[in-house]
């Protein structure tokens, strides 16, 4: 088929949607395309570029508010909280949806990873840890639907403080012993491992609480015995193995473009949404050995940074946008999330699994990981460009 068809793509409304689509994903309200560092229009884009996010067009997020302090979410079936108030600590947020009335209903949830994520839009502005002003920044959730609030100076956070708590706990720990949540950053557009304890305290997180669809998030995979494994609750077909090798951005565009695996030309990258949903936070390379994935798929191990077996982070076609511009764009870890981190802060920068495997980052499009030597921003993020390659097809 060509690809250029897949500019006009069609997707199935929610109100008549397969009823075996029980996890459909919700595409990323992203777009624009971009290049290294700037927007790019999408007919002059070279074949460096052609195949990101912004070519492929999905379930657009189509939200309903209720007049009684809730949200519908029309695509997935999940009903939210509006306002997440004040912050609280996980312990709280757990106890807190048991109490929950919002709306007159009694079945609230925190909600997993899975759940948090589907709200995460990818036309949001990453401030960066030292911003200071959010007045031309965009946050990365609907924010004329959901209350969302930048972190609080007055109480000393930065702008990106602004941290979402889900009940997805790390099966590892971060921070050389931390018990750790996965939680979405809705600021900074990344799912981060944050310790619910720290030598400060206890942690404190925005909570949104959810009801409806208990199926959401939860994968029925089917191996098609051809090198392919088809996710029957998303309708995605994905490559049972992966690329083997780490590649820049353009290249990972190219290379799921020209790809003809399993007999079948339209793979592409998937967006960031898509790949999150093949993630399997049960595991991890610390607690059962593997990547944070079903078995069924295939995935190369690597020697990573401090020269232990480890797991590939995967390349997604989404773009991370900051106020440096669009030089970054978004992968997921299926392996260890790791940073170089010094404790205390001039002591000498040790490599450790800082946000965990199932988190969600990003990296410059191109360039040489050399000049990262110990990494990037607060955490020290390990930094290495050539990320690896796990094409998809379908669901659009």
């Amino acid at each position: 088929m060509n690809k250029l068809l897949f500019l006009f793509c069609f997707f199935i409304p929610a109100g008549i949607r397969a009823a075996s689509i029980t996890y459909p994903i919700v595409d990323t309200a992203q777009h624009a395309a971009f290049g290294d560092r700037r927007s790019i229009d999408l007919p002059s884009a070279g074949q460096a570029y052609y195949g990101q996010d912004a070519n492929y067009q999905g379930n657009a997020p189509a939200y309903q508010g209720n007049s009684d302090g809730t949200v519908s979410d029309q695509v997935t079936g999940l009903m939210w909280t509006q306002d997440p108030g004040e912050k609280m600590t996980y312990d709280e947020a757990m106890r807190g949806a048991e109490k929950c009335r919002v709306g007159g209903y009694a079945d609230w949830r925190l909600p997993s990873i899975k759940e948090l994520y589907s709200l995460i839009q990818f036309n949001g502005v990453d401030p960066g840890p030292r911003s200071l002003d959010s007045a031309k920044l965009t946050p990365f959730i609907d924010a004329d639907v959901f209350s969302f609030k930048y972190g609080d100076e007055s109480k000393r956070e930065r702008l990106i403080d602004s941290q979402f708590a889900t009940r997805t706990q790390y099966v590892s720990t971060t921070m050389n012993g931390a018990e750790t949540m996965f939680g979405v950053n809705f600021a900074d557009g990344r799912i981060k491992g944050y310790p619910i304890e720290s030598r400060r305290g206890k942690t404190q997180f925005h909570v949104l609480y959810v009801r409806g669809n208990p199926e959401y998030g939860i994968n029925r995979f089917e191996d098609n015995q051809d090198g392919t494994i088809t996710d029957h609750a998303s309708g995605l077909t994905w490559m049972k193995t992966d690329s083997g090798y780490g590649m820049d951005w353009p290249r990972a565009l190219r290379y799921a473009e020209e790809s003809e695996y399993a007999g079948r030309s339209d793979w592409r990258l998937p967006n960031a949404k898509e790949l999150q949903s093949i993630l399997d936070y049960s595991r991890s390379p610390d607690t059962t050995g593997t990547a944070a994935i079903d078995p069924v798929f295939e995935s190369t191990e690597i020697t990573n940074e401090g020269g232990a077996k480890d797991f590939a982070a995967y390349w997604t076609g989404t773009s991370h946008l900051s106020e440096r511009g669009a030089e970054a764009a978004v992968y997921l870890c299926f392996g260890r999330g790791l940073g170089f981190m010094r404790f205390p802060r001039d002591a000498e920068a040790t490599l450790m699994d800082v946000h965990g495997a199932g988190a969600q980052r990003s990296d410059p499009k191109v360039g040489d990981a050399s000049r990262f030597p110990e990494g990037r921003g607060p955490q020290g993020d390990v930094i290495r460009i050539e990320n690896f390659v796990r094409c998809v097809r379908g669901g659009l």
